[in-house]
């Protein structure tokens, strides 16, 4: 059991190739979603998974039109929150950091089945709401993408470790 060989190889991936998901990939991958940590473990949140290539080429022209290459991954994962409102005591909405974590347990099980995938944060929330049929007070967070890489891009340049981390204090 080595997560960082998943967490070395994560890439944000653009370019998926024709191949469908696996049924037996997706459960393993939305398993490892579910068994996120939450606040309060209340698991506000729920992910729709859009695969029909009508609804994502709705979504994509309509709601994320900088992001084109989303009609060519075969899953795009739009992360729900049902409580937007809820703050923890530290003073951030936990919603946030909640489908974060959901959203990296997904990527980096994505990698360890062999698919790929890409946070989006540029989408009209609004537009993504109305094709989705999302109720009005659950907010979309993410979209994510899903599939088999068609190519891996390079690994990013990092920050090294003594500059990102203190001990103690500042």
């Amino acid at each position: 059991m080595k997560i960082i060989e998943e967490i070395v190889n994560r890439r944000s991936v653009r370019e998926y190739a024709e191949k469908p998901v696996e049924e037996e990939k997706l459960a393993r991958i939305l398993e490892a979603g579910r068994l996120a940590p939450t606040a309060r473990n209340q698991q506000d949140w729920r992910i729709l998974i859009v695969s029909d290539p009508h609804l994502k080429g709705r979504l994509v022209d309509e709601a994320s039109p900088h992001q084109s290459f989303l009609k060519r991954a075969p899953i795009i994962l739009a992360a729900c929150a049902l409580n937007p409102d809820y703050v923890m005591r530290c003073g951030h909405p936990a919603y946030l950091i909640d489908l974060a974590i959901v959203l990296e347990h997904i990527a980096l099980q994505a990698v360890r089945e062999g698919l790929g995938t890409c946070w989006i944060g540029s989408f009209d929330e609004d537009k993504a709401k109305s094709i989705l049929q999302v109720p009005a007070p659950v907010r979309i967070v993410e979209l994510m993408s899903l599939g088999y890489p068609d190519r891996l891009p390079e690994a990013r340049k990092r920050k090294p470790t003594q500059e990102l981390y203190k001990r103690g204090s500042w």
